[in-house]
């Protein structure tokens, strides 16, 4: 289906006030560098979308929108049907500017300051700046240790678990088993959820997303617990610039605070109109775009396992279980973070993440939602610079 889509031309996005080719001198103090940065892909988004946008601006009137409105919620519907056969309740829908702001808000909400959020390690940066932006302690507790979440859990300060589902920036697709389990030890804790499901249209061939509705769901009634799930469309078809998210969330009392904020106490009732649009011709329309686009990502995943068996077989790296981000353990190979960067950005002209930034020294995150020549170029580079500071 990818042969339907040019995804091998590139779209120079130079100029245009992007955050990953004009602003990388912000992070890595360098202009004009290659990046594999910031989580966004270098695809224009899905024709469907761009006519769809298109239809909107000759309309040419731009007032004040509402978000409640049957377009919007049965296309969340349709979308939440077809692709993961989770029947949702429209009537538990919300609407934010970001999924961040989102998070924000339900902390806010939820806990107080001083309070414990458990998060799973490596952890996403925004999770970080949010968290502690508002005086909350962020509780790391690595992937996959489930002895180690439950310990956390435990505390008598933890109000909330923030689950990245799937994970960033690993990849990792959670099973149904283990987020039953998540639910089981957040109920009998008193620790609410908030899942972040804004990777979840990026799962790869041979992994499933498990809704966190589902999860809930299966265990009724009260039982299901205080949760929220927050997500986009803005990733998987590539307009985050639009701005817009959605959630769900299941109490009726929480999910009137959470609109009496925003609308009031944030002054956010009037949505993006271009967000709205943009998110319902994706979900009604954009289906064979994002399944070309996952598919071609899914070469350019290949491609890095390949060349990096190569060069770097002690690595023993394979491509995660969803996205497009390329998590990356050179612990194996002994190099310096800091030296790495070095040569990366004053030898090879490239910015490629750290994994400090994540909580993960001796990690690198490399995009590959681009061109495969451009991923081509990035991993040579970081193959020569391996091999320079190793």
């Amino acid at each position: 289906m990818a042969e339907l889509y040019d995804f091998d031309t590139a779209v120079d996005r130079r100029g245009t006030w992007c955050v990953q080719w004009d602003g990388v001198a912000d992070r890595f103090g360098v202009d004009g560098l290659l990046p594999f940065t910031i989580s966004d892909m270098d695809f224009a988004t899905a024709p469907e979308v761009l006519a769809a946008l298109r239809a909107r601006l000759d309309h040419g009137v731009f007032g004040y929108t509402t978000w409640q409105h049957d377009d919007f919620r049965s296309a969340v519907a349709h979308w939440h049907a077809t692709r993961y056969g989770a029947e949702i309740d429209t009537g538990q829908l919300v609407y934010g500017p970001s999924v961040l702001n989102q998070l924000s808000q339900l902390l806010q909400m939820w806990t107080a300051e001083g309070d414990g959020v458990v998060v799973h390690t490596p952890t996403y940066d925004g999770f970080r700046k949010a968290v502690t932006g508002l005086g909350r302690e962020l509780r790391g507790v690595p992937v996959g240790d489930e002895e180690a979440l439950e310990r956390e859990l435990s505390r008598a300060d933890a109000k909330v678990l923030v689950l990245c589902s799937p994970h960033n920036p690993t990849g990792r697709v959670w099973t149904g088993a283990e987020l039953t389990r998540m639910a089981e030890l957040a109920e009998r804790h008193g620790v609410a959820v908030v899942s972040d499901e804004i990777h979840a249209d990026f799962v790869h061939e041979g992994h499933v997303h498990v809704p966190w509705t589902r999860v809930a769901g299966a265990r009724g009634g009260d039982g299901a617990g205080r949760w929220a799930v927050i997500t986009s469309g803005s990733k998987s078809f590539n307009f985050p610039a639009l701005t817009g998210s959605y959630g769900l969330i299941g109490d009726p009392a929480d999910r009137a605070e959470y609109l009496r904020r925003m609308e009031t106490a944030q002054g956010l009732a009037s949505p993006a109109v271009l967000s709205l649009t943009a998110h319902i011709a994706a979900y009604r329309e954009g289906g064979p775009w994002l399944d070309a686009v996952r598919a071609y990502v899914a070469g350019n995943l290949a491609y890095v396992a390949e060349r990096l068996g190569a060069a770097l077989p002690e690595l023993g790296w394979e491509p995660p279980q969803a996205g497009y981000l390329a998590w990356i353990d050179l612990r194996a190979v002994g190099v310096d973070d800091a030296e790495l960067q070095r040569v990366l950005v004053e030898r090879e002209g490239v910015a490629i993440m750290g994994g400090a930034v994540y909580g993960a020294p001796g990690f690198v995150r490399l995009n590959v939602g681009c061109p495969r020549g451009k991923v081509v170029r990035g991993v040579e580079a970081l193959v020569r610079a391996v091999g320079a500071v190793r």
